[in-house]
């Protein structure tokens, strides 16, 4: 199996993210110490909130028992491997980077549940009471931005190609001559 060229640039922004998510949960648990501290407030409307997150996205799937970690870490490498194939032969760049960011993502958070057996969570957005997000990392960002342009390029692109495919379409009997 070959890789695009994109698929190669994915692989490298994927790693970058690796890298990124498991420095800055590094700062977070070694030289700031939030567990210790708890909380830190950066901004009236951003905190830094030591979390333990046994689950997935929104707490779901909550892994309670070692067989549960086990269990979801299989999952969520079954979901990376399967995001990695398809990064790896995608052959528009747009699509390839953000999947490099959904894996770098999951990586990250793969690392922390086979380590720790929970994943570090500390960034803390709220504005008052309203929190519009749980407390999230580095990891679980580039997911959802990954996720986010995915959905946007296939209904973006999708429309576009569609009016591409009619003027071919209205262009081919001109060419005929008809």
């Amino acid at each position: 199996m070959m890789a695009t060229r994109y698929g190669k640039m994915g692989l490298i922004l994927a790693a970058l993210v690796v890298v990124a998510d498991q420095f800055v949960k590094w700062l977070m648990a070694g030289p700031i110490d939030l567990m210790t501290h708890g909380q830190i407030q950066l901004l009236p409307i951003f905190n830094l909130t030591w979390a333990q997150n046994d689950g997935i996205s929104f707490g779901a799937l909550s892994a309670s028992s070692d067989v549960q970690r086990w269990l979801l870490v299989a999952l969520t490498c079954a979901v990376a491997t399967g995001v990695a194939i398809w990064m790896w032969r995608e052959t528009r760049r747009g699509d390839a980077l953000a999947l490099a960011l959904v894996l770098g993502g999951a990586i990250g958070n793969i690392i922390d549940r086979t380590r720790l057996g929970y994943v570090i969570d500390y960034a803390d957005l709220h504005f008052g009471d309203f929190r519009p997000f749980l407390i999230f990392n580095v990891a679980d960002a580039a997911i959802t931005i990954g996720v986010l342009l995915l959905v946007a390029r296939a209904l973006l692109l999708r429309e576009k190609a569609a009016g591409q495919n009619v003027t071919a379409a209205d262009a081919a009997p001109e060419a005929k001559g008809e």
